[in-house]
C-alpha cells in the first residue's frame, strides 16, 4: 500500500467523482480508476459504492479513510522531524489540549519557546482527554495538556501550578444567575449537561455527595461551545470548569464547597522524539520553575 495510492484515494473520497479527483490530481480517468481496482484487490474489499454520478465511501472506506489520513499525517510529521538547518533547531510539536483557563499558560509558553526558535511550528488540537490520550499513543501528537481526574499511568508528565474551577453555566434569567455560589442541594433542582467521560462523572458524583442520586442528566457534550448552545436553549446548566471567556446570555456560577482540578503536561514513555520536541520539554521545566520560583 503506497502513500501515492493512499493519497489518490483520499483525494476519490473527498471529491466523490472520479473524474474530478483526476484532473486534480493530474493524472488520467483511466490511470486513477486502475489504481483504486488495484488498492480494492490489495486490500481485499469494496472500498466504494459507485453509481453514475457519483462514488460514496463503504464502511471499510471509511475505516481506510480515517486510517489513510493517521498515516499521510504520521509522515509528514516523521518528514518535518527529520530535517535539520545546521544551527537552526526546526521542526513541528504537535501539542493536544482541553479547554481550561490554563491554557493560556500553554499559549504564553509556546510563545516564548517559538521567539527562541521561530523555525519550529506548531500544531494545535482540541479534545478531551481521552481523545488527546489516543493520538499520543498513536504518535500523532507529542504532547497533551490535560486536567485531572485522568490515569497519566503510561506517560511521562510535569504538573503545572495551576487549578481549575469547576461550577455551572447558566442563563442569566435563571434564578441561580443570582448566587455567587451554588450548592449540590440547589442544582439538583435542575437538569444538568455534564462532560461524557466517566472519570469526570464520577467526580461530580462524588462532589454531588448523598444528592447524587437526584441528578437529572439531560445531556453530555465534550466540548463546551455546543453544550453552552444548550443551555443558552433553556435545556439545562452545564457543569464545567471556569474558562477565560463568556457566552452571551449566560453566567458561571462556582461551586459550593469548591471543587478544583489540577492540569499536567504528558508524553508517551519510553520514546525517542524529535529534537525541537526535547527542546520543548526542557524549556518548560525551565518555564515552569520560574512559575514556581515566583
Amino acid at each position: 500500500m503506497e502513500l501515492r495510492v493512499l493519497k489518490y484515494f483520499l483525494m476519490v473520497a473527498r471529491e466523490e467523482n472520479i473524474t474530478r479527483a483526476a484532473e486534480l490530481l493530474h493524472i488520467t480517468q483511466p490511470t486513477l480508476s486502475r489504481q483504486l481496482i488495484q488498492l480494492e484487490e490489495e486490500l481485499g474489499v469494496t472500498l466504494f459504492q459507485r453509481s453514475r454520478h457519483r462514488i460514496i465511501l463503504t464502511e471499510d472506506g471509511m475505516l481506510l479513510r480515517r486510517r489513510a489520513e493517521e498515516i499521510l499525517s504520521l509522515t509528514e510529521k516523521t518528514r518535518q522531524d527529520l530535517q535539520h538547518h545546521t544551527g537552526i533547531l526546526s521542526g513541528k510539536i504537535t501539542i493536544g489540549s482541553g479547554e481550561f483557563k490554563s491554557s493560556q499558560f500553554l499559549a504564553d509558553l509556546i510563545s516564548a519557546f517559538h521567539r527562541e526558535h521561530p523555525q519550529v511550528d506548531f500544531e494545535l488540537y482540541s479534545g478531551n482527554a481521552d481523545s488527546i490520550k489516543e493520538k499520543i499513543d498513536r504518535g500523532s501528537l507529542d504532547i497533551g495538556l490535560l486536567a485531572d481526574p485522568v490515569d497519566i499511568s503510561k506517560y511521562h508528565f510535569i504538573r503545572t501550578p495551576f487549578k481549575e474551577r469547576w461550577g455551572v453555566l447558566v442563563g442569566r434569567n435563571s434564578e441561580l444567575a443570582e448566587k455567587e455560589e451554588v450548592s449540590p442541594e440547589e442544582l439538583v433542582r435542575f437538569p444538568v449537561i455534564m462532560a461524557q467521560r466517566e472519570l469526570v462523572q464520577n467526580e461530580l458524583m462524588n462532589w454531588f455527595g448523598k444528592y447524587a442520586d437526584q441528578i437529572k442528566t439531560a445531556a453530555t457534550g465534550n466540548l463546551l461551545y455546543n453544550m453552552a448552545a444548550l443551555a443558552k436553549a433553556q435545556m439545562g446548566c452545564v457543569i464545567t470548569m471556569e474558562l477565560n471567556c463568556s457566552y452571551d446570555g449566560l453566567c458561571f456560577i462556582p461551586f459550593r464547597p469548591a471543587l478544583e482540578s489540577g492540569t499536567v503536561l504528558v508524553w508517551k514513555k519510553a520514546l525517542i522524539f524529535s529534537q525541537a520536541v526535547e527542546r520543548f520539554l526542557e524549556f518548560t521545566r525551565t518555564y515552569l520553575k520560574g512559575i514556581y520560583n515566583h
